[in-house]
């Protein structure tokens, strides 16, 4: 007996929506691939993300940010990962990337300065005389010292340099906790994880659960820059007028509002 014509009919009607699931695929979000993308350091979130609300008041256009670790960030550059601006928080991971001829040399440029920082939770913020010497290790009372990975993250390399010229990294080598980057130093700080932590100036402005106890001489440390670029790969039309924003008036005092220096002219 064959069965009912409704009956076919209902499985005709399931059957397209199967073969329509599987040729054409799920919606995206429409912008996404149209965003200018950027990657840079974990510590300019709160300002950059500032800086992209108003290019996007201003053009229309929104912008795809992806922060972490500069270390981190020019490794996925390095291995193809697509992206449009890079804005590093040293110079050496540009360099690097530099390097691999994967910028546009003529759109590189050093936009901001940083200070160096030690943090401590709010509730106990007794304040630390940083100078050559400090007993560091007796302030860390048997607890660990956070800050970014010393060997690749640039905050925790600019606090290993700092320590060091103070003479003090030998006595706290063994109590650091180093993270994947300082906002996850400042993380550990923020929870009462740690102690004592090592991060930028803006970070701490960032977070009401620390208070600076301390600033680190800047002979102390190479100069904290942030350098960035537009990728050789890029081929966003907004690439370059995206970069011109980030170095306009308007961008300077969203950045000095965090507590940057702005370096670009």
């Amino acid at each position: 007996m064959l069965p009912p014509i409704q009956t076919l009919k209902t499985k005709a009607r399931a059957a397209l929506a199967v073969l329509l699931v599987t040729l054409v695929p799920l919606a995206t979000p429409a912008v996404a691939a149209d965003n200018v993308t950027v990657f840079a350091a974990a510590s300019l979130k709160n300002a950059l993300d500032a800086v992209n609300d108003a290019w996007q008041q201003k053009t229309g256009h929104a912008v795809t940010a992806s922060y972490a670790a500069s270390s981190a960030l020019a490794k996925q550059i390095e291995a193809g990962a697509p992206a449009d601006i890079f804005i590093s928080a040293d110079l050496a991971w540009m360099d690097d990337v530099a390097g691999k001829k994967l910028i546009r040399e003529d759109s590189r440029s050093t936009l901001l300065g940083n200070r160096l920082v030690l943090i401590a939770p709010a509730a106990d913020a007794k304040p630390v005389d940083i100078r050559q010497g400090f007993d560091l290790k007796a302030r860390l009372a048997g607890g660990k010292l956070a800050m970014g990975a010393v060997e690749a993250v640039p905050a925790g390399k600019y606090g290993k340099a700092a320590l060091e010229s103070l003479g003090v990294w030998s006595s706290v080598e063994k109590d650091v906790a180093g993270a994947e980057n300082v906002r996850a130093a400042l993380l550990l700080v923020s929870k009462g994880e740690a102690p004592l932590g090592i991060v930028y100036e803006t970070d701490a402005a960032a977070d009401p659960s620390v208070k600076i106890v301390g600033t680190f001489p800047e002979t102390s440390h190479p100069p904290i820059v942030y350098p960035v670029a537009i990728l050789s790969e890029s081929t966003h039309p907004d690439a370059t007028a995206y970069l011109d924003f980030v170095r306009s008036p308007t961008a300077k005092k969203l950045f000095e509002a965090e507590g940057f220096t702005v370096l670009a002219k």
